[in-house]
């Protein structure tokens, strides 16, 4: 490969990574909590801590096994809960799209994950994040 070649490949790659940071210009999630995924239970909760912050929305991330959710109840440190929007099934190094919380940004306690039962081969793990 010429010299020419690898320096219009190296500047189109920039490009391209300088392009796809700006998509998002101030997103950056904060990581909350995760759980292990088991095939005995159909929940788990993912409890957060006060000193974590408020939020105005969540990400879910996946490894290790794509998970069905059928409910996502976020619990607030005010005492109120939500039980937000998203019903999916996310691929294993998947993430949700954005989960918007409404309202106010509120402390969030914990987040309580309802999916469907599986066999999976491995343990899938369920990582949550918080935007401010």
């Amino acid at each position: 490969m010429s010299k020419r070649m690898y320096f219009a490949s190296a500047i189109a790659l920039l490009f391209v990574l300088a392009v796809s940071v700006s998509a998002n210009p101030g997103e950056h999630w904060n990581y909350l909590g995760s759980a292990h995924v088991d095939g005995a239970v159909d929940h788990d909760n993912i409890h957060v801590g006060r000193s974590d912050g408020q939020f105005r929305a969540i990400q879910l991330r996946v490894s290790d096994g794509a998970i069905e959710f059928l409910r996502v109840i976020a619990h607030f440190s005010n005492g109120t809960r939500e039980e937000l929007a998203f019903r999916d099934r996310i691929p294993s190094g998947g993430a949700s799209p954005t989960i918007d919380l409404p309202g106010e940004r509120r402390i969030i306690e914990s987040v309580e994950l309802w999916y469907s039962k599986d066999r999976w081969e491995r343990r899938p793990r369920v990582t949550l994040y918080g935007s401010r």
